[in-house]
């Protein structure tokens, strides 16, 4: 990395953290929390984004400043709990690294609730809950194992062309 992108790099995790700073300070005291970089304040933001939908005025067209500040919030929550690291690509963007388990971006889903809701599938909070619980810890790689596992052993089972002539 030459000293130009380091320092462009240097300057987006300073935005991500000022970002942060403006979602506890601004929101924090009308959550009724003690809001931080927790679940339970994801919860309300995932709240807050749901009423800001609701809103006659909203425009959905006119939400990037929404989905920095708040895509910063979620994805320093992420890195709180799971000791994930921030990563930048020219292709994706800022993404919260999970070490082997893959990448997250919280920009994009924030950006998809704010588009769709909650009720169009997308909601911040089942993402946290996913990246925190299943992603970050492997869970979710094992799980798919496990799965694969067991189906392609009732797919043998269930496939006569897979009899090797043994009887059981």
């Amino acid at each position: 990395m030459d000293e130009q992108q380091r320092q462009l790099v240097e300057e987006g995790l300073r935005d991500i953290k000022e970002n942060t700073r403006l979602v506890i300070d601004r929101l924090g005291p009308l959550s009724g929390l003690d809001f931080g970089l927790n679940r339970d304040s994801v919860a309300w933001v995932d709240g807050f984004i749901e009423r800001q939908r609701e809103r006659p005025e909203f425009d959905p067209e006119n939400i990037d400043g929404l989905v920095n500040v708040i895509g910063s919030f979620l994805g320093e929550c992420i890195v709180s709990a799971t000791g994930g690291r921030w990563e930048c690509s020219e292709e994706h963007g800022w993404g919260v690294r999970l070490g082997e388990e893959g990448i997250v971006f919280p920009f994009v889903k924030v950006r998809k609730q704010f588009t769709n809701g909650i009720a169009g599938g997308d909601s911040i909070l089942s993402f946290y809950n996913i990246t925190v619980t299943y992603l970050a810890t492997g869970r979710l790689r094992r799980r798919s194992a496990e799965t694969s596992r067991t189906d392609q052993a009732a797919s043998q089972r269930d496939d006569p062309a897979q009899d090797d002539g043994q009887v059981s």
